[in-house]
């Protein structure tokens, strides 16, 4: 089922720094526990309470080099947590392709960190890349969201954009019992 996906979004932000890679985002432990309940772990390492507080519609501020690491699915697991959207001062790419992938907005906007303190709210508009600050009534303009990306956001992800436009079956197959 198609995850509804909003590109104008308004949320309390939480604010992380640098070079917050993908072992602290969905650290090795979590994939022990049962997939619906991994997102429990989330930054678990560098804000053990992080996730009693996270609230759905809840927006991550990031400074630079986010999502660096593996290739683990840190857009599907940052949105188990509630988060509905990501700015960073850069992303890193796999990071970025992830996000994009799980339905994840995610964009990134030079400064954003300093227009922030944690808990205030934003208004972030991933189409045209502009990042407000709500609370301050500042604002910042950053990179918007390219088309393709907006194409796999609108339509719920990757998976779901290829099932929509024919390119691969709804319901994978097994190759040996064709």
């Amino acid at each position: 089922m198609p995850l509804n996906v909003q590109l104008l979004q308004t949320g309390r932000i939480w604010k992380f720094g640098d070079d917050v890679n993908t072992d602290l985002i969905q650290p090795s432990a979590a994939f022990r526990l049962p997939e619906d309940e991994q997102h429990r772990m989330a930054f678990s390492s560098i804000r053990p309470d992080w996730i009693g507080r996270v609230r759905a519609g809840d927006i991550l501020i990031a400074g630079a080099n986010f999502g660096v690491g593996s290739g683990r699915r840190i857009g599907a697991f940052l949105r188990a947590c509630g988060i509905t959207g990501l700015v960073a001062e850069s992303i890193n790419g796999l990071g970025l392709r992830n996000c994009i992938n799980f339905a994840l907005p995610a964009i990134e906007c030079p400064g954003v960190t300093s227009l922030f303190e944690e808990g205030e709210t934003a208004r972030i508009d991933f189409n045209l890349g502009k990042v407000e600050n709500v609370t301050q009534g500042t604002s910042l303009v950053g990179r918007p969201l390219n088309d393709l990306f907006k194409e796999i956001l609108l339509a719920g992800g990757i998976v779901e954009m290829l099932i929509r436009n024919g390119q691969i079956e709804p319901v994978p197959t097994n190759a040996q019992s064709q």
